[in-house]
């Protein structure tokens, strides 16, 4: 074996590492909460605890990690259900249900976490996930409306700040329960997003993407 083959064996096996503590870390995230022991998510994740701390040398750097990781995997399944729905409806149904699991372990992120949540607001990354997601949701609430499968009168921010606060921790709640009430009330939301004869117009303005990241380039 050559010097260079042994290094890139050793950056594939340390990035393996890394991709299974940051699943670990995320699965007991949800499952638990932020207390989970960092031996516990070394166990998970089948490294040792050494390991663990070369990867990760603090807990602000595991939360940044998962965090990250699940902002892209929110930004995948919102492009893969552009991508694949021809209708702008199903796609943002699709999208709010999919993505549920990862926004939920956001939202608690930022509850739990708020310091280290603020600091990661910040990191240039995280804004162009956020830039793109942003985007996306845009161009598919425009076409929906245009459809008439949504009401006119909601903007992408409506739809953002609902899920997220129909997302945030109900302290003593079981899993189970508060999975089956989070799928439950995601339907809810949806239903009254939806164009009908009868809807009454909303008294206030709506809110827009760029309402949300006021600093940023516009969405639309």
């Amino acid at each position: 074996m050559t010097p260079s083959t042994s290094g890139r064996e050793l950056r594939a096996d340390a990035r393996l590492n890394r991709e299974q503590i940051i699943e670990a870390a995320r699965e007991l995230f949800a499952e638990r909460g932020p207390d989970v022991p960092a031996e516990e998510v070394a166990r998970r994740a089948g490294v040792s605890t050494g390991t663990f701390y070369r990867r990760f040398p603090d807990r602000q750097a595991l939360i940044s990690a998962v965090a990250l990781d699940g902002f892209q995997r929110v930004v995948t399944i919102a492009r893969t259900a552009e991508d694949e729905e021809s209708n702008a409806w199903r796609a943002l149904t699709r999208f709010v249900h999919q993505a549920g699991t990862e926004l939920r372990l956001a939202t608690w992120l930022s509850v739990w976490f708020a310091s280290s949540w603020a600091d990661l607001q910040k990191d240039p990354e995280t804004h162009r996930l956020r830039q793109i997601l942003l985007k996306i949701l845009d161009r598919l609430v425009q076409r929906a409306q245009s459809d008439g499968d949504m009401r006119p009168d909601v903007g992408t921010g409506d739809l953002a700040l609902l899920i997220a606060q129909l997302l945030r921790p109900v302290p003593g709640l079981p899993n189970e329960l508060t999975q089956r009430s989070v799928n439950r009330s995601l339907d809810l939301v949806l239903s009254s997003l939806q164009a009908r004869a009868d809807n009454q117009q909303l008294p206030h303005e709506a809110i827009t993407s760029t309402d949300l990241n006021p600093g940023g380039e516009r969405s639309d």
